[in-house]
């Protein structure tokens, strides 16, 4: 018995992978060095976890964060080895792993769409900053570049200079896309807490 719960549960796993993938592939719009504002690809990542725990969650957003890597390969090229090696750490496997601690208040807070909400909005600055932080390390040599393209940024190329200037880069440039994905993934996990129907089907026990 056991052991068909752990197989359905990693068949619903899977699945789940597959649709975060599908909806990862249709972006509304993309950035030149990758990050995309999608149509909720995170939310099945964040459904997994919620209803099977931090372990199945965590395996969940790794696998996921691997497909992602595939997909995004392209934007890797030119990059040193170091670099390469930082972008995969912290804007794939980090990046989506992490995004299996979404049901971490499950327990702690009653509510089931308050639950979710709180581990989802966690979650997905968790994986915000790891992308800050990849454009700092890795692909701040793109500021100018980036800034030129905007006529906002003509003030921080006079204005400012050092490593607020990348910060502010890596910011302005992330913020572009997660703060969008961050907003449309909590607000549809709250609102598909609130269905009675989805609310039954991802509370059920974990396994």
């Amino acid at each position: 018995m056991l052991q068909q719960k752990r197989i359905q549960t990693l068949v619903e796993c899977a699945v789940m992978v597959a649709l975060a993938t599908l909806l990862s592939v249709v972006p509304f719009f993309r950035l030149f060095n990758g990050g995309s504002v999608t149509l909720c690809s995170m939310l099945p990542i964040v459904l997994i976890a919620y209803k099977h725990g931090w372990k199945w969650g965590l395996l969940t957003g790794f696998t996921d964060g691997l497909l992602q890597l595939l997909l995004g390969a392209s934007d890797l090229k030119g990059l040193s080895m170091g670099a390469v090696f930082g972008s995969i750490l912290l804007d794939f496997v980090l990046a989506f792993t992490v995004l299996g601690l979404a049901g971490v208040f499950r327990k702690k807070i009653k509510a089931p769409a308050l639950s979710i909400g709180v581990g989802t909005l966690l979650v997905t600055l968790l994986r915000f900053g790891f992308h800050i932080l990849s454009g700092y390390l890795v692909f701040g040599g793109f500021a100018t570049y980036f800034f030129e393209q905007f006529q906002f940024g003509a003030y921080f190329i006079q204005n400012v200079s050092g490593s607020a200037y990348v910060w502010m880069y890596t910011l302005i440039y992330n913020g572009l896309y997660m703060i969008p994905e961050i907003i449309i993934t909590t607000l549809v996990a709250v609102l598909l807490l609130c269905i009675p129907a989805v609310k039954k089907l991802v509370s059920s026990p974990k396994t």
